[in-house]
Formats: structure tokens, C-alpha cells, sequence
């Protein structure tokens, strides 16, 4: 287990350069500088630790998914010929993303600001702006779990970690979307002033210092698969719909009219899944509709999702979501007159 950091660093100011366009989520942008910033609360007198710019196409107003506008302290012509060191150069992601990738005098700034950046940061799909001009070729990167598929198919040579909530490879830190951000900027706080400073910022804004599990636990649930196998894509339809019944190879090959290795065989040519890890897949998205709608026990919601009990119901919750189905409840379920805890009258 990773010790915890104290911190280790001299007290100075350290530069912050957020890199902006239309349409990018307002979260994307002030969720990590909130965290950032917010380390002078907790931290000697002294300078504010980290000076923030805010780069685009042009200084002023910049419009985000929100409806609100975001005021750009400089523009990419200006700040490119800044030969000032950067301590920290921060992508933001949004719907504006794949407009983003196409401008030319973006990834021209991202690309000559990360030479003289000491670390390099993409919020969300800002990870595709990063991809696009080669900084994360070979390296482990994460993105929201909508877009993980897009970045994979786009750029075949970045290591996709879907489930990840932030990774850190070498010098480029990537993250999942939206709050997720603001995960990746508490670990930078720590990295930078110590787990203390780190862990108080975390209670200020009511954060985990580590959240529980991965982004899989907020992704959506599973689509039905179609194959161009008739078989096959009977079999899918029929696991989708009859979670619980015993869907053994045998019994789903036996219904295909096919040999078990046949099944088996002509099940993973057309899925890239094996049967029972699909079987598995469509029982978890059972549960996990059961547990956010219904008041359902454990116990039976594991039987009527194909699990037998609740305890192989947890272990699949735990593959699959990296936290158990009284925990998924707990975070998920509607919150109904009996989840809202009220004030004094």
C-alpha cells in the first residue's frame, strides 16, 4: 500500500495554464481549478500556490455546454510566444471536443506549451485533443466511459483504460469525465503539498480522498448487442431478456441447435466475449436496474438476476463495478421520500 505524502516541496507559486474552446463543459474547467486553488486555504501564509491563465482562440468571453461564458485571459497567438516554464498545462474536454481537434492553432499551442509544461493534463475528452497530436502514442489514458470507444477506434496506439477514474503515465495525467477532474486535481494537490494539505481540501469539498471503484459503476447499462449470426443473435436476445434463467453453454447451444463447441466457438467470433462473460455482463445489468428502482432485498434481487445468492452476486458487482451491490444501492438508488433526510422544522 502507497504511503501516505507530506508534503516535501518549497513554498511557491506554481503555474497553471487551462486550455479552452466553445462548448467545453464548465466543469471540465472550474471543478480541477476549484480543488487547485483551493490548497491556499489549508497552506502557511504566503503566495497563493498555484496562478492560473486561461487560454483560447481569443481572450474574452468563451461559451460552454452550460449556457455560461468563461473569460479567456489570453489567446493561443499570444501565450504561444510565452517562453516561460508552465507547471501545469490542463486540457479541457466537452461537446466543443471534436471541433476542438480540428482547429489547427489549438493543437498548435498544446503542442509547443507541453515542451515547456511539467506536467501535462487532460480533463475528460480533453484526452482526444492530447491524442490527436501524438502525446499519449503508447501510453495508458483514460477518458469519459461514453467516449473510451471513440478514442480506442480513433487512436488505435493509445492504451485505453476504461474503468480508470484518473491515471498518470510519466508526465500526462488523464481522467475520466466531469468530477472525475476534480479526483486527478486533488492527487496533483497532493503530489505537490502533502497528503494533509490534500485530505483537508478533500473534506472541504466533501470528496473522497480515493473514490471507491471505477467509472464503470456510472457508465450505462449495457446495450443489447446485435450479431450478424441469426444464431447468435438469438442467444443474445434471449440472455438480455431471461437473465435469471440457467444459461449454461449446454443450454444456450441446446437451444441454438448448435454443439457446445460450436456455440461457444461461433459465440466468441461474433461477441469477442465468451458465453458465461456475457451471461455475467447481462446478470450485473439486471441487478443493477433492480437496485436502483426497486426496494427488492438483496437477497432476491441475486436470485432473480441469475446469481443464487447475494454473496456470487457481490463478488460479479466487485469484477465488474470495483464495489459491491449494497454500495451501487446505496449511491444509486431514486432518492424516494425514505432517502431524504430532512432539516429541522
Amino acid at each position: 500500500m502507497e504511503q501516505k505524502r507530506t508534503c516535501q516541496t518549497d513554498r511557491r507559486q506554481r503555474s497553471i495554464v487551462m486550455v479552452t474552446y466553445p462548448d467545453a463543459h464548465i466543469l471540465d474547467v472550474v471543478g480541477p481549478l476549484e480543488v487547485l486553488t483551493g490548497a491556499k486555504y489549508f497552506l502557511p501564509a504566503g503566495p497563493n500556490p498555484y496562478e492560473v491563465t486561461v487560454v483560447a482562440k481569443s481572450p474574452g468571453a468563451i461559451p460552454t455546454t452550460s449556457g455560461l461564458t468563461l473569460t479567456a485571459d489570453r489567446s493561443f497567438a499570444d501565450a504561444t510566444d510565452d517562453t516561460a516554464p508552465i507547471d501545469t498545462l490542463i486540457v479541457a474536454g466537452g461537446h466543443g471536443t471534436m471541433a476542438a481537434i480540428g482547429d489547427a492553432e489549438l493543437l498548435a499551442y498544446v503542442r509547443t506549451a507541453a515542451t515547456r509544461a511539467r506536467r501535462i493534463v487532460s480533463i475528460c475528452t480533453g484526452a482526444m485533443i492530447l491524442a490527436e497530436i501524438g502525446l499519449l502514442d503508447g501510453k495508458r489514458a483514460c477518458t469519459h466511459w461514453w467516449w473510451c470507444p471513440i478514442l480506442e477506434k480513433r487512436y488505435p496506439q493509445v492504451q485505453v483504460e476504461r474503468d480508470a477514474i484518473y491515471l498518470r503515465d510519466g508526465n500526462i495525467w488523464t481522467s475520466a469525465g466531469v468530477t472525475a477532474g476534480m479526483d486527478l486535481a486533488l492527487a496533483l494537490v497532493e503530489m505537490d503539498w502533502g497528503h494533509d494539505v490534500a485530505l483537508q481540501v478533500a473534506r472541504y469539498n466533501v470528496m473522497y480522498m480515493m473514490r471507491p471503484g471505477g467509472q464503470s459503476q456510472f457508465s450505462a447499462h449495457l446495450v443489447a448487442r446485435h450479431a450478424e449470426d441469426p444464431a447468435i443473435d438469438d442467444t443474445l436476445k434471449h440472455i438480455l431478456a431471461n437473465p435469471g434463467d440457467p444459461l449454461t453453454v449446454t443450454a444456450l447451444a441446446a437451444r441454438a441447435c448448435l454443439s457446445e463447441r460450436t456455440f461457444a466457438r461461433r459465440f466468441r467470433a461474433a461477441t469477442g466475449m465468451t458465453p458465461a462473460a456475457h451471461v455475467e455482463t447481462a446478470r450485473v445489468q439486471a441487478a443493477r436496474v433492480a437496485l436502483e428502482t426497486t426496494a427488492q432485498s438483496i437477497e432476491r434481487i441475486a436470485r432473480d438476476a441469475g446469481f443464487d445468492n447475494a454473496e456470487r452476486m457481490r463478488r460479479a458487482f466487485q469484477r465488474h463495478l470495483g464495489i459491491s451491490a449494497t454500495e451501487y444501492r446505496d449511491r444509486f438508488r431514486g432518492s424516494g421520500p425514505d432517502r431524504i433526510r430532512d432539516g429541522p422544522d
